[in-house]
């Protein structure tokens, strides 16, 4: 367990303010003596139901992580086809992932989807709810984040 931590701070120093850890590298953060400013779930999956199963293991980690540091921040960038879930035409054949979104915005969790890959399906920021963040770039939001000194939680298919 020692060795674990070591390697984790060692990663952390090695990789400066793009810290990347993995979902299963939760229990890592837990183990921190003090939070980092904030932690940023990147959702990238080629397939447009994996919200589906990716949220919920999200909630349940900010919720985890919140238990132990109350004040640390969260945000979701989801930027690969999975992001289509969330739209307004989706809100029927994915209801449970647009009530979960909508739980985690409510929560102070942005939820931010790619305008980029949208407008590769010549699709907009009017084709999301309004609970949904329309980022000009989801990778370029997740740097916004990573400037912040954010820790990088990567999920995907």
């Amino acid at each position: 367990m020692k060795r674990n931590l070591l390697a984790l701070i060692y990663l952390l120093v090695a990789v400066g303010t793009a810290r990347l850890l993995s979902a299963g590298e939760v229990e890592e953060l837990l183990k921190l003596d003090s939070a980092p400013p904030g932690v940023v779930f990147e959702i990238i999956a080629s397939r447009d139901d994996f919200l589906e199963q990716a949220l919920p293991g999200v909630r349940q980690d900010i919720a985890r992580l919140r238990e132990r540091f109350p004040d640390l921040e969260f945000a979701v960038v989801s930027h690969g086809s999975e992001q289509f879930a969330l739209l307004k035409d989706e809100r029927h054949t994915y209801a449970a992932t647009h009530s979960l979104t909508q739980s985690l915005v409510a929560d102070e969790v942005p939820v931010h989807v790619c305008g980029t890959h949208a407008s590769w399906r010549q699709m907009s920021e009017d084709d999301f709810p309004d609970y949904v963040n329309v980022a000009a770039s989801g990778p370029a939001q997740i740097n916004d984040y990573l400037a912040l000194d954010y820790v990088l939680i990567k999920v995907g298919d």
